[in-house]
């Protein structure tokens, strides 16, 4: 192009700056029993999400909490945390403390919500409490246990009757679940919950059909919905167990799950009802059996569900026609989103 003297001007285009990429800092590994489960989930999370949007860093915390990246030094170089620890110490609200004490945001439910979440006994309560179907439930501890365990031999013969499931009343991916089906199978069952647990449930054993169904909500009130639910048919065990959930070709799982659409939906109402009574956020997923008259019982909710390529959320959304790094997107958004309302 020439100006009105003839001298040749030099046109630029004018170029839009790149959005800034959000800093993530995926936290994996964790002082649980879940901890070689957790750095599973971390690296496909890493691995997922897209790098044009985002700069991911896999931060280890070790088996006795030391964190390779102190949270006060990650706060000063990150935007977000992504937490994929999963058990006590990551779905408890003890990370979610530190975390908040820093002021880094992060991914999932807050303190408060994780805790509760955490504890089976209370959680079951608030959504019987709400009107849901939940296995009938006795908490003992360990102490109780230890000291008094014809009282919670009478308790069960009385109540519950065989099988019973006996589990940790804080903890995750099965670990220490247990199909009790005569009294002499109960001291083996307990010892092994009161090793990774200061207590325990014991539940009448419901016959049926399992399923699961994720939530997914973008950071904000009204935003939650639900993916398609998950029908689980395990194969090396006889429920869905550790080893069924882990191992390779453990379970069938097929989503979505083989009911009629009105069960579907029910499903779906339910999962999205427990996401909002335990006020949720990011993601959840919560577990249930339909028993042989069509009633579906929780059996409990999961704030920080596996991330790893065998588990159930990231299939269920692939399955809902979610991209599993759009998947992480809303949730690293969401954590932004949240943040700012805290601090607005």
């Amino acid at each position: 192009m020439k100006g009105s003297s003839g001298q040749k001007i030099d046109v630029k285009k004018t170029v839009e700056p790149k959005a800034k990429k959000i800093r993530v800092a995926v936290l994996m590994g964790g002082p649980s029993s879940e901890h070689e489960v957790s750095l599973k989930s971390g690296e496909n999370v890493a691995l997922a999400i897209n790098r044009e949007k985002h700069d991911v860093k896999k931060v280890l915390i070790d088996k006795k909490g030391k964190w390779e990246i102190p949270p006060e030094e990650l706060a000063k170089q990150d935007d977000v945390a992504f937490v994929a620890l999963h058990g006590t110490y990551g779905e408890d609200g003890t990370v979610q403390s530190e975390l908040e004490a820093v002021g880094l945001p992060y991914t999932g439910s807050n303190a408060l919500s994780s805790a509760l979440a955490m504890n089976k006994f209370l959680s079951l309560r608030l959504l019987r409490d709400i009107g849901l179907e939940t296995p009938l439930s006795f908490f003992v501890s360990r102490k109780e246990w230890e000291t008094a365990p014809i009282r919670i031999f009478e308790r069960i013969r009385y109540y519950l009757g065989y099988p019973v499931v006996i589990k940790p009343n804080d903890n995750g991916s099965s670990v220490g679940v247990t199909i009790v089906r005569e009294q002499n199978e109960l001291i083996e069952a307990m010892d092994e919950v009161c090793k990774v647990s200061r207590s325990a449930l014991i539940q009448n054993f419901i016959r049926g059909i399992e399923v699961t169904c994720g939530v997914v909500d973008h950071g904000w009130s009204g935003s939650a919905f639900s993916l398609l639910p998950t029908e689980i048919v395990p194969k090396v065990s006889h429920f869905f167990d550790y080893r069924a959930k882990y191992e390779t070709g453990g379970s069938l799982e097929i989503t979505p799950a083989r009911l009629p659409d009105s069960f579907i939906r029910m499903i779906q109402q339910i999962a999205l009802k427990v996401h909002k009574a335990v006020d949720a956020s990011g993601v959840s997923r919560t577990d249930m059996i339909i028993d042989r008259h069509g009633t579906p019982h929780v059996l409990e909710i999961n704030t920080i569900p596996g991330f790893t390529k065998a588990s159930l959320v990231p299939k269920a959304a692939e399955a809902s026609g979610m991209v599993l790094g759009d998947l992480f997107d809303i949730m690293i958004r969401g954590a932004l989103h949240r943040s700012s309302r805290r601090g607005a």
